[in-house]
């Protein structure tokens, strides 16, 4: 993707983040508090900071890597660093040694700031659409 698109893909996401932000502190001074909207609010704050730190680890691959540091030298074998190859997604590295051998290292932190908040979004659309539904059988019903 090219860097222009993602540049233009984070500043969406953060201005989409810091909105949602601002729209769940509006929504608990005015109660009484609407969940299914609440909800709704919340997936674009998680769907987005989701995003906007892929965004920010994509642009950290693009630049070189986060892990070129971990990359040894040598093997326990002896072979020599042949190269270091990354890739987007999941954001790892791999380190290629001389003789074939590779080692990859993938952030424990992309599970926890990526893919976290995006499978917390996904549960509070689910969520959101169950209270929704809910609330609409339940004035259906009171008619």
């Amino acid at each position: 993707m090219p860097l222009f698109l993602m540049g233009m893909l984070l500043l969406v996401a953060l201005a989409t983040a810091v909105a949602g932000i601002v729209t769940v502190v509006l929504l608990l001074n005015d109660p009484p508090l609407p969940l299914p909207r609440l909800c709704a609010v919340l997936v674009l704050v998680f769907g987005s900071s989701a995003a906007a730190v892929y965004c920010c680890g994509w642009f950290s691959v693009t630049a070189g890597g986060p892990f070129p540091e971990l990359c040894e030298g040598q093997n326990a074998s002896g072979a020599e660093l042949a190269s270091v190859e990354q890739a987007y997604w999941p954001l790892r590295s791999a380190c290629v040694y001389s003789d074939g051998a590779t080692v990859e290292h993938i952030s424990t932190s992309i599970n926890v700031f990526v893919c976290l908040p995006a499978g917390l979004a996904v549960v509070l659309a689910c969520a959101g659409a169950v209270l929704r539904r809910r609330a609409l059988m339940a004035s259906e019903g009171s008619r």
